[in-house]
């Protein structure tokens, strides 16, 4: 009957020269039981017994029979494994303990925005910012920062004074450098102090921070060097750059630590315009390195003196190094010229911190896969900030300024270095304190009552998944696994209402009582 309403509902029979895309075509809309339950054809039935058996085949082929999906990651993206993710925990921890020492609370912010508030913040690195689709009207962006956001919170919550971290990722466009901890994905940690405060107290405390986290991470030695974009403009102004080719020349000496002077000079003649000797003025000026001693002898120049900008500029970086030397962090501060940042929302103090010994770090395995070969170089800058007085009044609707600080740690390029430094380390990969483990069979119940009870002390523990594991098994895995402390059950111990506690490290081994067993193992993790 099935075979008959087929036949009386398909098309007319197929000719010789449209036979086989007629019959395919048929094949292809109509449902894979009812095709093995219909009779062939009757004008082409080798046609048919064709087609369904590679139907049949195609549909039952294993996934080694058919060409296998090969899968890679994103450019510019990457995945970590646990001992990876131990070590990124570890330097996490650091760095929030310092920004929790400093006082900071912190907030959480969406990884997309509305296209209109990151535009026009960045410069030239607006063309970094990743697009999404059109969702329903709204144009969106994933977030390049996480310091524009934060302005839009402040704004739209009438925030006017917070101390504040954030750790989040953002997504920026970028050519991938692996080998520098540069991704298209990856996490930022920022610390932001926003208010009305006494110039420069703020500002310093923010490289206090830098300073305590790279001292504690031990990455090597490392250079804070700091200016300020109002003796930029000054500078500027002064060597005859005008005004509306500020930005794009501050861009331009902001790879002065990527690329040498000539090549920078020759991007300011030949591409942004200026007189070879404007640029040679400015050359003058980016070349020099100092500190307080440097601002009062650039109050003094004869060019300098004549912007109000670069004075009110110099004059807070003798006041800023005057904190410094409170803090304890002038051995590693530098006031530097050439230092530019070329996000445009900065409009006084910025600053960067450089390791300066750091040795060649190798791209990630995963990384180098189907990528041409990239030498190793060292990192290089790991933070940066400044000042953006002026940021959260874009948002505000009646443009009320909030004054705001703060510093980014880079925590993909430290990363890089501290997986390299610990690379022929051991490293833990979870924080399990005791493994669970019996001597003899039919414990099972047992040991689920046994951990049953220190996880409800809240002590991290273990036990294999298996009914009768062997002894010898399990303690390989407490050594593999680096689980200082076995607890053991016996049929004697259970006799006694003890258990044996046996020290992975020595293998010495000792009876507890039941009772005393969980003060027991508090008190030697402790110690440990």
């Amino acid at each position: 009957m099935l075979t008959s309403r087929l036949l009386l509902s398909h098309p007319p029979c197929p000719t010789a020269v449209d036979g086989r895309d007629e019959v395919a075509l048929w094949l292809r809309c109509t449902p894979y039981a009812v095709l093995l339950s219909a009779a062939p054809h009757p004008c082409n039935s080798n046609v048919f017994n064709a087609e369904t058996s590679q139907i049949k085949t195609s549909r039952f082929q294993s996934p080694s029979q058919t060409q296998r999906m090969s899968f890679s990651l994103s450019q510019g993206t990457r995945d970590y494994n646990p001992k990876q993710m131990a070590i990124r925990e570890r330097v996490f921890n650091t760095i929030i303990s310092c920004f929790k020492r400093h006082g900071a609370e912190t907030i959480d912010t969406p990884v997309f925005e509305l296209k209109e508030t990151l535009t026009g913040k960045y410069g030239e690195d607006s063309k970094l910012i990743y697009d999404l689709k059109d969702q329903g009207g709204e144009l969106l962006s994933l977030r390049y920062d996480l310091t524009v956001p934060f302005a839009r919170y402040l704004a739209m919550n009438k925030i006017t004074n917070i101390k504040r971290y954030h750790i989040a990722k953002v997504y920026r466009r970028d050519n991938p450098a692996m080998t520098r901890g540069r991704y298209r994905e990856f996490y930022q940690c920022d610390f932001d102090i926003a208010g009305q405060y006494d110039g420069m107290i703020p500002d310093a405390e923010c490289l206090k921070i830098v300073h305590e986290i790279l001292s504690e991470l031990d990455l090597g030695d490392f250079r804070i060097k700091v200016n300020d974009r109002r003796i930029l403009d000054g500078m500027f102004a002064v060597c005859g750059v005008p005004d509306d080719k500020f930005r794009s020349i501050c861009s331009t000496v902001d790879k002065l630590d990527k690329m040498p002077w000539e090549d920078v000079k020759k991007e300011m003649v030949n591409e942004k315009g200026l007189s070879e000797e404007v640029a040679d003025r400015i050359g003058e000026y980016v070349s020099l390195q100092g500190g307080m001693d440097l601002a009062e002898r650039l109050l003094q120049d004869h060019r300098m003196s004549q912007s109000k900008q670069a004075c009110a500029g110099l004059s807070d970086i003798k006041l800023l190094f005057s904190y410094l030397q409170l803090f304890q962090v002038t051995d590693k501060v530098v006031f530097d010229l050439s230092l530019a940042r070329g996000l445009d929302y900065y409009t006084g103090i910025i600053y960067e911190a450089v390791l300066t010994q750091a040795g060649a770090v190798p791209a990630p395995a995963e990384a180098q896969k189907g990528a041409p070969a990239e030498e190793s170089v060292s990192v290089g800058s790991v933070a940066g900030g400044g000042r953006y007085d002026g940021l959260v009044g874009m948002f505000d609707p009646k443009g009320r300024k909030v004054p705001c600080v703060g510093v980014s740690i880079g925590i993909e390029r430290i990363f890089s270095i501290m997986e390299h430094k610990v690379s022929a380390e051991k490293v833990r990969t979870t924080e399990v304190q005791v493994m669970v483990a019996s001597a003899q069979k039919n414990l099972l119940e047992e040991k689920l009552r046994l951990i049953t009870e220190l996880w409800d002390a809240g002590i991290k523990a273990e036990v294999m998944y298996k009914k009768n594991p062997k002894l010898l098994s399990q303690l390989q895995h407490c050594e593999e696994s680096g689980i200082p402390l076995v607890a053991i059950l016996g049929e004697q111990e259970l006799k006694d209402g003890v258990v044996k506690l046996r020290v992975v490290a020595t293998r010495e081994e000792v009876d507890i009582s039941r009772a005393d067993l969980i003060a027991e193992i508090r008190k030697r993790t402790s110690e440990a």
